[in-house]
């Protein structure tokens, strides 16, 4: 038999019938389906192009103007003015946040020129935690010594301490950022408990539970 260009269907009646071979035998695919990928491509590409352009702008911004400055509540003389402490015991450089009769956030910066470092240690400058848990207690004491709470300067002390930890060390060049917290107070006895956590950036380097005794004026 002589070919051509056409295929053989059976019908019902079983007869012969020829279709032509430029005819499809499936249907045509939906025309949604096929609009449907360029459209995720289209999306993915505009994300790569706003966070390269996010990137570039962040690159634009020198690396000095990225970051603000903590803010100032209680400056270095207003401190002076309610602690007793001074050169070179004085380790609280500026109150960030305060909460009258709650709490207190403040920051002490950490350089090679304080008087501890020489002999703490010479070939690898660390803050001993003694003075970061004496840090801690000065920021309590200016949440204590305010007319909310009461406190005396002149009959003020640090009682005690409890559940102390240093997480990591500190070093020339941090930031010690510290929070007080006011947790019970029973002016009856003069005794006041506080919590406490200093950070360097996110991390906790060192927290505790500090006990506070107050007397009265004289």
């Amino acid at each position: 038999m002589a070919a051509s260009n056409s295929i053989f269907t059976v019908a019902q009646s079983r007869n012969l019938t020829r279709v032509p071979l430029h005819q499809s035998l499936s249907p045509p695919l939906r025309s949604s389906s096929v609009a449907f990928r360029p459209k995720r491509r289209s999306s993915s590409l505009v994300m790569c192009s706003a966070d390269e352009s996010k990137s570039t702008e962040e690159k634009e911004i020198p690396i000095e103007l990225r970051y603000e400055a903590y803010p100032t509540v209680m400056d270095i003389n207003k401190i002076q003015e309610i602690l007793p402490h001074r050169f070179p015991f004085l380790l609280v450089d500026r109150v960030i946040e305060y909460k009258a009769g709650v709490s207190a956030v403040a920051i002490k910066n950490v350089t090679i020129n304080d008087n501890f470092f020489p002999g703490h240690f010479p070939e690898r400058p660390i803050m001993p935690g003694v003075l970061m848990v004496e840090a801690m207690a000065q920021v309590g004491g200016i949440v204590m010594l305010q007319p909310e709470v009461g406190g005396s300067k002149s009959n003020f002390f640090f009682a005690g301490i409890d559940k102390v930890r240093f997480r990591k060390p500190v070093i020339a060049g941090d930031t010690l950022v510290m929070r007080m917290t006011l947790v019970k107070l029973q002016k009856r006895f003069g005794i006041a408990k506080m919590e406490g956590k200093a950070y360097v950036g996110n991390s906790v380097v060192c927290e505790g539970e500090f006990l506070m005794a107050m007397g009265k004026e004289e």
